[in-house]
């Protein structure tokens, strides 16, 4: 039975929207939540219909099951062509490319295993939260395949050329504290807390300055494709906004001086 929202049926996404935090569950468990032509259709009618939502200050992404997400689907891949193969790499990336770029901060919770695809959409996520059982690879390579959806591009950026090579040519599984010591991920906990740990850091972050947050993220994703000087003044034009009357960062300072709490919402 799917779960009606933003006007769409959706088979394989939950979606909960929390007090402004948005929780996405890949639930496909009979197939460890393997990417496939649906996933990525629902995928990208959700990003499109929260893009412009100002409500909505975080979002969580998960899987159900043992997974997080395992792979991409390959009863789907065996039978393609070399231009069909080509088209749906280039159709997970730009489903990642635009979950990259929603707004506000979107938080992986990875509970079980993210392999291929797996990994790959979590690292298009901002940061992520694992539990102490996740196992993290690129097994492309055990088929005779590479990664797919940017993984060889996004996966040197967050933990260096080294090792980034080898997890692609090993195909190697890491455990959460590897991926922890290397970067890929930002802190692990118990299993049983791992939801608990990523609503609490969603909260947090949705109790700091909205449009502050908002241009948090779009200054630094934006000045790690610039360089060091673009970035730098792209980071100035965005503080500078933030000043003025009525403005967020007025209210902001004027709370701290006042010793009150900020009403984000004048």
């Amino acid at each position: 039975m799917g779960i009606k929202i933003f006007t769409m049926d959706y088979t394989i996404l939950q979606v909960v929207n929390e007090q402004g935090v948005l929780t996405v569950t890949i639930s496909r468990p009979q197939a460890m939540n393997a990417l496939n032509t649906a996933f990525f259709s629902e995928m990208d009618h959700l990003i499109a219909s929260v893009a412009g939502d100002t409500g909505i200050r975080a979002m969580i992404l998960t899987g159900a099951g043992k997974a997080f997400v395992a792979g991409a689907d390959i009863a789907e891949m065996v039978h393609k062509s070399a231009e069909e193969g080509a088209d749906f790499g280039r159709l997970g990336q730009k489903t990642f490319k635009s979950l990259g770029h929603l707004p506000f901060p979107v938080i992986a919770a990875i509970n079980g295993f993210a392999l291929g695809g797996g990994l790959e959409l979590a690292m298009a996520c901002d940061f992520r939260i694992a539990s102490a059982k996740a196992k993290f690879g690129q097994p492309e390579v055990n088929l005779g395949l590479i990664t797919g959806y940017a993984g060889s591009q996004r996966l040197p950026r967050l933990v260096g050329l080294a090792d980034a090579l080898y997890l692609l040519t090993t195909a190697e599984m890491i455990g959460a504290d590897d991926a922890l010591r290397i970067g890929l991920v930002q802190k692990v906990t118990e299993p049983e807390a791992l939801m608990d740990e990523c609503m609490r850091l969603a909260k947090l972050i949705a109790a700091k300055g909205p449009l502050a947050v908002r241009k948090i993220k779009q200054v630094t994703r934006q000045g790690m494709e610039s360089s060091f000087d673009e970035g730098s003044e792209l980071e100035a034009v965005n503080f500078g906004s933030l000043f003025g009357p009525g403005s967020e960062g007025r209210e902001g300072m004027s709370a701290f001086l006042e010793k009150r709490s900020p009403n984000w919402n004048v």
